[in-house]
């Protein structure tokens, strides 16, 4: 047991602290970067940084429901979600260095924070483990939807990284479903709207 919780310990360590790895080619790293007034890159760097944070906020959310999910299929998935998540992490990372951003100061909050939720909705039960993961990913779709609308049109790097993301995360919610995901009440899901709308205009400044 105790060398489980260290193992989650260094977890939370790399995802906040650490680069992230991936397996795939950061999307959009053989198209050019594009010319941008210092007001766009600043635009699209704040964008990147809140697309960062939902990914802190994912691998946190994963860790806590894989850590009190009993069943070894839930588990997996979680833990396979978890791994493409950390491949967002990486490019969206990257691509705020391209821009000359910086990263959410407040990242080892976001991330307590989304543990703590991961936790709770694991201890309802995998069917709801699952529920919770596929509206997750519903609502993380539909947020990077509105983000193509709101990037810099010319910015075709940073697009073609949060195309990636959203189909990631298509596939994500579709897997959860499959599993056998239930449907969560629908003041769960308006809760769950307001709480990411509260950390997306605050990690688009901090």
């Amino acid at each position: 047991m105790f060398d489980k919780l260290i193992i989650e310990f260094d977890k939370a360590l790399r995802t906040v602290f650490a680069d992230a790895p991936t397996r795939r080619a950061m999307p959009g790293a053989a198209t050019s970067e594009a010319e941008m007034s210092d007001a766009e890159r600043k635009h699209a760097a704040a964008l990147m940084r809140v697309n960062h944070v939902g990914e802190i906020c994912a691998q946190a959310l994963y860790q806590g429901q894989a850590l009190t999910s009993h069943d070894p299929e839930v588990r997996r998935a979680m833990e396979y979600a978890a791994w493409q998540e950390t491949e967002h992490l990486n490019w969206t990372e990257r691509r705020i260095t391209e821009l000359g951003g910086r990263k959410s100061a407040l990242n080892p909050l976001w991330y307590s924070g989304a543990l703590a939720i991961g936790v709770l909705a694991g201890k309802f039960g995998d069917r709801w483990n699952l529920g919770f993961l596929a509206e997750t990913e519903r609502q993380v779709e539909s947020h990077l939807q509105e983000h193509l609308g709101l990037l810099p049109v010319q910015d075709q790097r940073s697009r073609e990284v949060v195309l990636q993301m959203q189909q990631d995360e298509i596939a994500h919610a579709e897997s959860a479903v499959e599993a056998g995901a239930a449907e969560l009440p629908l003041p769960v899901k308006q809760a769950m709207k307001f709480s990411a709308k509260l950390m997306t205009n605050t990690a688009y400044y901090l």
